[in-house]
Formats: C-alpha cells, structure tokens, sequence
C-alpha cells in the first residue's frame, strides 16, 4: 500500500475535527511549496509552463508575488498569472 492509499484510509476513520485538521496542514504544505518555488525565480527568468489546452507556453518572469508569479509570454505579449509550482526553469 502507498502513502496516499494509507492516508485515505486514516482519513475514512476521522471524526469532523480530525478532518479539519488535515485540511488546514494540507493547506499550510500547499503554501510552503509555493513559497519555496516562488523564492527560486527571480524577474527576467525564462520560464515555461502547460496551459492546458493552449500548450506549453514559454515567457519572462515580469513580477513575483507570494504565491503566483506573472509570465509574459515571448509568442503574444500576453501575460499570465501563474502558481510558481506550475513554473519550470528554461535555460
């Protein structure tokens, strides 16, 4: 059995308060590892990211927020805020 499969297990068996605290420590992981990515970039980074159903789109770091950063795309000008985890780095 894999972690997800043990923690779905453990959560099936938790009271509401139990629960809750899980959601707030997933909530608190999920804001570390953006803040962690985010601190990795710096404004003038190339960068590339998957838009779903537009595809990879590759731009320059214009700004870094705490959580997203803005991505001005090299095709269109078009600029995009993005979750710094969603970023990797172009050489």
């Amino acid at each position: 059995m894999n972690n997800v499969q043990i923690a779905v297990t453990a959560i099936r068996n938790m009271n509401a308060d139990e629960i809750n605290q899980v959601v707030e420590a997933i909530k608190l992981q999920r804001t570390y590892n953006a803040r962690t990515a985010t601190r990795s970039l710096m404004v003038g980074d190339t960068v590339s990211f998957d838009a779903k159903t537009r595809g990879i789109i590759t731009g320059t770091v214009t700004k870094i927020n705490t959580k997203t950063v803005q991505v001005r795309c090299n095709r269109t000008q078009g600029l995009w805020k993005v979750t710094a985890s969603a970023l990797k780095q172009v050489a």
